[in-house]
């Protein structure tokens, strides 16, 4: 076994499945797991968590074994540990990853029988990104001798009965069961509609960031969006998505969000898919396109005459190279749309009270329309990419009363909320730094 650094965090599987289920944990089981831990831990873990089954039938034996005067003595746990146990492992890791975001870990270390290896990567892979770093250490159990033996602990299961029970199907659904049962953060899921859009023809809608399991305070909670950078896993952002779609009415499994590059390029469903495109129309219903955002503008496009729809992901990047424009010329040319029909909505997105390019950048938004920058002279001018777009729409031919936008005379029907001002609404990734969550626009055709 490698030496753990100070930074690694200790997780030691004593959790029995299969035909023993209910036996307890033994006096001679953790001694021996402990007994691993200390003869081949020489640098201190920074805490350990010792996982378990655990249920009424085991209950008061396991725990009166597992009790802190029992163990605590031990100079291997010195700096903390801690008693997991549930009758899920999928109960029990997400337990203990939040303990570690909590403690802004990263570096893991688990200790378990050589056998259920396999086992615990599926389940590590499927709760955490590449944010993480894992490695999994054999268990070794004391033998009669006095020597160490890499075996089972409790091994008293055969490979096909180990095979079924673990499964990547089986530990996704064990997954999938407990994140059902969490209760959503931070209130209910609150859904931004506009007027402009007929709800008889079109589901749409801008999301908050309530209502979804998420707990990292900067993706907390409806967080829609899992990378490799983020501590946000897919299993949580697909939870979200169900409960998403729950309260909206669509199907997250015909949920198609464009593939973010900051360009121009469109995708008209039916045709050949590209790399990346972030721009999506479509005609077809029973599916739901969408556009995220996170300060970049979400904008939903529509045309209740020919019942055609879009969505297009504007940054600034994309504003500049017309990605707006670049939607709206797809509906034209692919479903024969009259642009005097379309409507356009911005979402919420980074206001000009918040948002700042290099001024080299910034220029080629005072080219646009001079209203569109704010103090062009400073290093470090504000720029507005929701006007910017209202410009070049406008100038394309649609017309300014089609536009959505945070200009209009109602502000109660204002949709382009400032992402950065509004903690309490939106993600934003000017304001909360790379680990930033995810809001979507959304939008279908009903059936």
């Amino acid at each position: 076994m490698e030496e753990m650094t100070e930074e690694e965090v200790v997780l030691i599987d004593l959790f029995h499945s299969g035909s023993n289920l209910r036996n307890p944990v033994t006096q001679e089981d953790l001694k021996n797991a402990l007994k691993t831990v200390e003869n081949c831990c020489r640098a201190n873990a920074s805490f350990t968590y010792l996982m378990l089954y655990q249920d009424s039938f085991c209950t008061n034996e396991t725990l009166d074994i597992l009790s802190h005067k029992t163990i605590q003595h031990l100079d291997v746990l010195k700096n903390g540990f801690k008693i997991v146990s549930d009758t899920n492992m999928a109960s029990i890791l997400y337990s203990i990853k939040q303990d570690i975001d909590a403690l802004n870990k990263k570096r893991i270390v688990v200790i378990l029988p050589q056998q259920r290896q396999k086992h615990m990567r599926i389940f590590l892979s499927l709760l955490l990104t590449n944010v993480y770093q894992f490695r999994l250490e054999p268990l070794a159990i004391l033998s009669a001798g006095g020597s160490y033996d890499r075996n089972l602990l409790n091994n008293t299961q055969t490979e096909d009965v180990i095979v079924e029970e673990h499964s990547t199907e089986c530990i996704q659904r064990l997954i999938k069961i407990h994140l059902e049962t969490l209760p959503a953060l931070k209130g209910d899921i609150a859904i931004l509609k506009s007027h402009l859009i007929p709800e008889n023809i079109f589901l749409h809608g801008f999301t908050t960031k309530n209502g979804g399991i998420s707990y990292i305070p900067t993706l907390s909670s409806l967080n829609l969006f899992s990378s490799s950078k983020r501590r946000d896993p897919q299993v949580v952002v697909a939870e979200n998505f169900r409960r998403l779609g729950k309260a909206s009415g669509f199907d997250p499994n015909t949920y198609f969000p464009v593939k973010v590059d900051h360009a121009s390029d469109v995708w008209v469903m039916g045709k050949e898919e590209p790399g990346s495109y972030d721009g999506i129309v479509t005609n077809q219903r029973g599916v739901t396109i969408a556009a995220p955002g996170a300060d970049c503008i979400p904008i939903l496009f529509c045309d209740p005459v020919t019942k055609t729809c879009g969505a297009a992901h504007s940054g600034w990047k994309g504003t500049l190279m017309g990605i707006s424009m670049a939607t709206v010329n797809a509906m034209i040319s692919e479903y024969g749309c009259n642009i005097k029909d379309i409507l356009v909505v911005l979402g919420p997105s980074v206001g000009p009270c918040c948002f700042t390019l290099a001024q080299k950048n910034a220029k080629a938004f005072h080219e646009i329309h001079p209203q569109c920058v704010r103090q062009i002279n400073s290093p470090n001018p504000c720029v507005d990419i929701r006007r910017a777009t209202r410009i070049l729409l406008e100038r394309g031919g649609i017309l300014p009363r089609n536009i959505q936008d945070d200009t209009i005379a109602d502000s109660s029907q204002n949709l382009t909320l400032c992402t950065s001002c509004h903690p309490d609404k939106f993600f934003s990734h000017v304001r909360d730094g790379v680990n930033f969550g995810t809001q979507i626009g959304f939008i279908s055709i009903r059936n």
